[in-house]
């Protein structure tokens, strides 16, 4: 038997699409993975690496959770005989008391719920989803000014080490 052509899966890169204005615009409080419902062409056209979350969120709609803002760029060879709406919205199914634990949070606490990314999970796509608050400016002034203090405090180290 002769290896297999493309990937190898078991190293390759599972992610599909990452949000990293997420990271920038909100605390991120708790983190959860939910699957999504797709149609066919849809699952083609993430497979080709036509998927952008960046503008994502999810809302509540009927005790369920959709989707909105994700946008899906049809394949013109998959989707022929399907009228394609690439911002529809995308139902995520999760299980009844997480569901429930994120319309509480919500509803009284004022939190946003955000997907940080999408990945592959076996054949089945999955979504990160994170309850987050967002953030003030000030708070985003302070997080650089972390992260230009951690770099420099690296450069330092590694300048130090050699010497």
């Amino acid at each position: 038997m002769g290896k297999k052509s493309g990937k190898d899966k078991a190293n390759g890169d599972r992610t599909i699409a990452l949000n990293k204005r997420a990271r920038h615009e909100y605390h991120v409080e708790q983190r959860f993975e939910a699957g999504l419902a797709l149609q066919g062409w849809e699952l083609k056209a993430i497979r080709a690496g036509r998927a952008n979350i960046g503008d994502a969120y999810a809302v509540v709609l009927h005790s369920e959770l959709f989707l909105i803002g994700a946008q899906i760029t049809p394949l013109i060879s998959a989707s022929t005989h399907v009228i394609a709406d690439d911002r529809r919205s995308r139902k995520l199914l999760l299980h009844r008391r997480e569901i429930d634990t994120l319309i509480g949070r919500v509803q009284r606490e004022g939190y946003t719920i955000v997907p940080l990314s999408l990945y592959w999970k076996g054949n089945k796509v999955k979504a990160e989803l994170a309850l987050a608050k967002g953030k003030q400016s000030h708070d985003k002034r302070q997080a650089a000014k972390d992260r230009d203090w951690n770099r420099d405090r690296q450069r330092v180290m590694r300048a130090h080490n050699r010497a």
